[in-house]
């Protein structure tokens, strides 16, 4: 295997673009709606439809990591993911742009290929800190995909957001193929087998279950919040996708806290980083129903909302893939389609909520998955025993 350092960096790099992919159309959804003359109901599809096959390339494609070469399944998604990219770029209905959004989404879990591979390299005293610089990466890489999606489609198109994407994937995938190491299997078990063994390593691990749990309750909010995001911004303060797109630097505050939670996280255990998540998120919900009068709430909220997000899936995903080495992949995949299984709920929850019912509507909804994650943790939803202190 090549130097660590060197892996490490080059995964960080490949994260930051590839993370991109499915979030370039969240400042963009007016100005596509606009085009095709549709509306939030029906452009909320590219959101939930990129969501959702998040959840299906996490669920059948991850666990393969296990079973087979990692470097075999990053190229291979790597390449339609490009091809999928450049469709989104010339689409010519909403239906296509769905479509190709969906696959964009089935191929991007290959980013919990490169979390696998740094939590084992990584000593086990600073893995919570190596996979917090990890995920700081992704959520740099979902920032600059907010901002430069809402800039490029006020002043060049918001198409030229897909060619800029395909264009880095196409420049990122012949270093991915010299660089990128041969991993080695863990399991041979059929793929059926496979498969059949997630759900017994959800039903013997009460605190991994705990910790998708929460994250689901969390996707729903997360994704509900930046499905609605434009079409709430141009609705009610009458601001463009430039404007949108730059609620993303307040909203991407996560950045900042991923590496501090991981050091929490390696110091005492999972379990308070994750309170401190969901009272931020709490806050946040808060904050983000005055938004019908205060687009500066909207700001505070995005800031808190993604704060807290970020915490907990930094120590939650630590928890998981401490307790089982052997299945990081499969762990992953649990972990994954719990996450954005709740953003495509989100999404598709929030957009409707919004067309029918309008923005405080919305974070009834969020608010509400809110209190199940707080239930959850504390015990009073019997999901799984409380998480081990010390991942």
């Amino acid at each position: 295997m090549p130097d660590h350092r060197g892996l490490i960096a080059l995964m960080v790099v490949s994260a930051f673009v590839v993370t991109g992919g499915i979030h370039y159309q969240t400042p963009m959804l007016a100005a596509i709606a606009g085009e095709f003359q549709a509306d939030a109901a029906a452009t909320g599809w590219i959101p939930t439809l990129s969501f959702g096959g998040m959840v299906l390339g996490t669920l059948f494609l991850v666990p393969l990591g296990d079973r087979i070469d990692k470097r075999r399944l990053v190229l291979c998604q790597i390449i339609v993911l490009l091809l999928a990219q450049s469709v989104m770029a010339v689409a010519p209905s909403i239906a296509v742009l769905a479509a190709a959004s969906l696959v964009t989404g089935i191929c991007s879990p290959l980013l919990q290929n490169f979390i696998a591979i740094t939590a084992e390299i990584a000593p086990p005293g600073a893995r919570g800190r190596a996979l917090g610089t990890q995920l700081t990466a992704m959520f740099s890489g979902i920032l600059f995909a907010r901002i430069a999606g809402g800039l490029i489609a006020t002043h060049l198109g918001w198409r030229y957001s897909y060619v800029l994407s395909a264009g880095m994937l196409l420049l990122l995938t012949p270093v991915l193929w010299a660089r990128l190491p041969h991993t080695r299997p863990t399991s041979e078990a059929s793929y059926r087998d496979l498969l059949w063994s997630m759900w017994g390593l959800l039903r013997t691990q009460g605190g991994m279950r705990r910790a998708v749990a929460i994250q689901f309750m969390f996707g729903i909010c997360y994704g509900g919040f930046w499905a609605v995001a434009a079409p709430m911004l141009a609705a009610l303060h009458r601001v463009g996708p430039t404007a949108a797109g730059l609620i993303g630097i307040p909203g991407a505050a996560g950045i900042l806290v991923a590496r501090p939670a991981g050091r929490w996280t390696d110091r005492v255990g999972a379990t308070p980083v994750v309170l401190a998540g969901i009272v931020s998120m709490l806050a946040a919900w808060a904050a983000m129903a005055l938004g019908v009068w205060s687009i500066a709430a909207v700001v505070v909220g995005a800031m808190l909302l993604d704060c807290g997000l970020r915490a907990a899936m930094v120590a939650n995903q630590t928890l998981i893939n401490t307790a089982a080495p052997d299945s990081r992949g499969r762990a992953n995949t649990l972990f994954g389609v719990h996450v954005w299984t709740g953003n495509a709920v989100g999404a598709w929850l929030t957009s409707w909520a919004f067309a029918q019912f309008g923005w405080l509507a919305v974070c009834g909804v969020a608010m509400a998955a809110t209190v199940f994650a707080l239930l959850i943790h504390l015990g009073v939803l019997p999901v799984g025993e409380p998480a081990e202190q010390r991942p």
